[in-house]
């Protein structure tokens, strides 16, 4: 089955099926229609469905003309989760917020899972793109394709590959940015490294989900703890009449050890400061309390 899949893939006859058309969902789906991929949207917000079946966008960096290019290309948006069977790749792009108590929120997951779990098919290829704290694919969703009968790596396939989005940064975009992949097993990576490669100029295979779920977290809690440094270092240097942007611009020359972060109003992004409470949460959970990081 992983031969037939990869042949699909690579023939632009695999049909892809991304869940949740938001900042991540939209643009993977556009560059996979751009490819020649046919593509089939999957939201749960009819008025979004509906201005992407009629050509328009909701979304600012992302114009109308290549959602009408996508839909010339037979791309359609549905809120009618039975049409997973007919898709060969499955893409979760859905939100992954804390609740109230700062706690990982997996509700999302769990009900596009609910969805779906009663329309997938042998063959086909799960990847989770959602940022979440290491252990999720393992724990959240081998488990419902397992009890829905499939033996994974034989007639289904799962992987995590985490979304790497700026939106609205013109130095990069979803085709030039390195794409992280993993595979539950040794063909889950080789197919989910095969459809991304598809699509972006790179891909960055690593051993296992767990790997690919940390190096998000990764990614996400460095920028949280420099943005909240320089922050707080442009007002100690203001207290003491310090031009912070010249100091940053001369540590900068330092031809390694040192990264520029710069002081802004922004948080970095709405997950910035939401996925290093997925990392000390789980932290928790396996007997290590994140000083720093909290």
């Amino acid at each position: 089955m992983k031969k037939i899949l990869i042949d699909k893939i690579i023939n632009r006859e695999a049909v892809v099926g991304i869940i949740g058309l938001g900042y991540v969902g939209l643009p993977q789906l556009i560059g996979f229609s751009e490819e020649g991929f046919k593509t089939i949207g999957f939201d749960i917000d009819q008025e979004k469905v509906d201005k992407l079946n009629e050509g328009q966008s909701y979304i600012k960096h992302i114009p109308a003309e290549e959602i009408t290019a996508a839909v010339e290309r037979g791309f359609t948006a549905t809120t009618d989760f039975s049409q997973i069977g007919k898709v060969d790749a499955i893409l979760i792009c859905v939100p992954t917020p804390l609740n109230e108590r700062k706690e990982p929120d997996l509700s999302y997951i769990h009900s596009t899972l609910n969805e779906i779990k009663s329309h997938i098919k042998e063959g086909q290829l799960l990847i989770l793109e959602s940022t979440s704290y290491p252990g999720t694919t393992e724990e959240e969703i081998v488990p419902v394709i397992k009890n829905a009968g499939f033996k994974i790596g034989e007639n289904f396939f799962i992987g995590y590959s985490p979304e790497r989005e700026d939106p609205g940064n013109k130095n990069f975009s979803t085709k030039t940015i390195p794409k992280v992949v993993s595979g539950y097993t040794k063909k889950c990576l080789e197919l989910t490294d095969a459809l991304f490669s598809q699509i972006v100029e790179k891909t960055v295979p690593v051993g296992s989900t767990k790997t690919a779920e940390m190096t998000k977290i990764l990614e996400n809690t460095y920028r949280a703890v420099n943005i909240g440094l320089i922050n707080e270092l442009k007002m100690v240097a203001d207290k003491m009449d310090i031009d912070i942007y010249e100091v940053i611009k001369a540590a900068a020359t330092k031809p390694f050890g040192f990264t520029p972060y710069f002081p802004g109003p922004g948080l970095g992004g709405h997950c910035i400061p939401i996925d290093p409470f997925y990392l000390s949460w789980k932290a928790k959970k396996v007997g290590i309390d994140t000083r720093l990081l909290n």
